[in-house]
């Protein structure tokens, strides 16, 4: 009957283990961020789009202002719209607003944070360092994790008209 629960327990502990490694993510007073993830962009890429979740616990609204990391020149939020043509556009948004006691969704196809101007490729498995800049809840810094290559990929999507220096 021991190694039964020993090997049982082993389990358990193996299955916490990873899945923390996969849905990980930061508390900061009433702001949780949910998996902040990059899809791998190819090794030759110069942008790379970033997902998450941000869910606002609290009873007053908050906004997520900016969004800084090392791996990238310049970040930016943004939203994507389809013209009545069917092209895709990316659309800068100033800041992100985050409803009291409600959660929004960074997911491809719609609201994203642009990295352009990336200073080194991004492989899959590494964490990128990052910080969310809200106009309540302050600095919080993360680590956007790079996920296996898949959705929507922004590095031969058309942002000349988003005037991105970088």
């Amino acid at each position: 009957m021991r190694p039964i629960l020993g090997a049982v327990a082993g389990l358990l502990a193996a299955l916490a283990l990873s899945t923390s490694a996969l849905a990980h993510g930061v508390t900061a007073g009433e702001i949780e961020i949910i998996h902040p993830a990059i899809p791998a962009p190819a090794a030759t890429a110069k942008a790379a789009a970033g997902y998450m979740a941000i869910a606002n616990n609290g009873p007053t609204p908050d906004r997520l202002i900016a969004v800084e990391t090392p791996a990238a020149a310049s970040t930016m939020l943004h939203t994507t719209e389809h013209g009545a043509d069917g092209v895709a556009r990316m659309v800068h948004l100033p800041a992100l607003e985050i409803p009291a006691e409600d959660t929004v969704v960074l997911e491809p196809g719609g609201m994203h944070v642009m990295l352009m101007g990336l200073t080194a490729p991004l492989t899959e498995g590494e964490m990128v360092p990052a910080t969310l800049v809200f106009e309540h809840a302050g600095r919080v810094a993360i680590e956007f994790m790079v996920d296996p290559p898949g959705g929507a990929d922004h590095s031969t999507m058309d942002h000349s008209a988003m005037d991105h220096a970088a």
